[in-house]
């Protein structure tokens, strides 16, 4: 489990969506946070948005994003809690084709070692969706660090060994 350095890095293309009814642009610290970490581990980060705490605007987008060729993957931050506003999972069930369990398992197991049992309250997720990738983290600056560092950066470089996202990427519309 480490990176390869006898394979070539593959960059690939990142949307970023912060999900928040309370933040914009000027203090958007765990987004700003997550489109660091993605140019300067050399890929491009295609899009950026901010969207409301509602379901139907957060499909509407991603939908969008997933339509794109130019889109390989999206990561979002927010929405994943309890409250009545966070809706970033149901958001995913209206466009995914199919869940990536392991993802949101991982990033609490990650989290318990920063957070404790808080992390239980997190519902940190990951889907395909018509063959883009999408990855739903906590808004905190803690859980979008936890969620790059300990999952993200690895499985989105291709010289990542046994295996990662981005060789999996041409087969996700296989039938």
């Amino acid at each position: 489990m480490a990176i390869d350095p006898a394979r070539t890095f593959k960059p690939i293309h990142i949307a970023l969506l912060t999900v928040s009814d309370t933040r914009g642009p000027e203090d958007d610290t765990s987004g700003n946070i997550l489109a660091e970490r993605i140019k300067a581990a050399g890929h491009h980060l295609t899009a950026r948005a901010i969207e409301k705490d509602d379901a139907a605007r957060i499909a509407s987008r991603l939908n969008n994003w997933i339509d794109d060729r130019g889109v390989d993957a999206v990561i979002i931050t927010g929405g994943t809690g309890l409250t009545g506003r966070d809706v970033t999972p149901e958001a995913l069930d209206r466009v995914k084709t199919r869940d990536i369990p392991g993802f949101g398992e991982l990033f609490r197991w990650l989290s318990f070692k920063t957070i404790g049992t808080s992390t239980i309250q997190s519902r940190a997720c990951a889907v395909v969706a018509r063959g883009t990738y999408i990855f739903a983290l906590p808004g905190s600056n803690g859980a979008v660090k936890d969620g790059w560092d300990g999952i993200l950066a690895e499985q989105l470089d291709s010289r990542n060994r046994p295996c990662n996202f981005v060789e999996l990427m041409p087969r996700l519309l296989e039938k």
